[in-house]
């Protein structure tokens, strides 16, 4: 009997149209998972309505003065954020390196997905928005 992975899918920020009909395109597997994290790190307490616990303090760290004590409290907000609300990962390391030219921080993830063997990698560079 084969076993079925789990295929992961979102609906596609771009809100594209799949060609030969008018559904929206979806994101699949990797690129889902790396949207939805990116989503949750920029998400903010209270930004969703009904679920106010959603979310990360990122943006307010971000406010704070660069510095190695700052950039290890991004990275600490980062894994509790990932670890809460993102079951489908499991974290192999975190790296943030700040960027005084830049007025930001790289951030580096490398983590597992659930059903898949492969390590995954993106790096997001972070600054402030608002």
């Amino acid at each position: 009997m084969p076993t079925l992975q789990k295929i992961y899918s979102d609906l596609d920020l771009t809100f594209g149209r799949k060609p030969g009909s008018n559904d929206v395109t979806l994101s699949y597997d990797e690129k889902a998972v790396l949207r939805s994290i990116r989503n949750l790190l920029l998400t903010q307490h209270y930004d969703r309505l009904f679920n106010p616990e959603l979310g990360s303090k990122v943006s307010y760290i971000l406010f704070e003065p660069i510095s190695p004590l700052t950039a290890s409290q991004l990275e600490d907000q980062i894994r509790i954020t990932i670890e809460n609300f993102e079951p489908r990962v499991k974290i192999d390391t975190i790296r943030v390196q700040a960027s005084d030219e830049q007025n930001g921080y790289n951030v580096t993830l490398r983590f597992y997905i659930e059903n898949a063997t492969l390590l995954t990698s993106t790096t997001l560079f972070l600054e402030r928005i608002k």
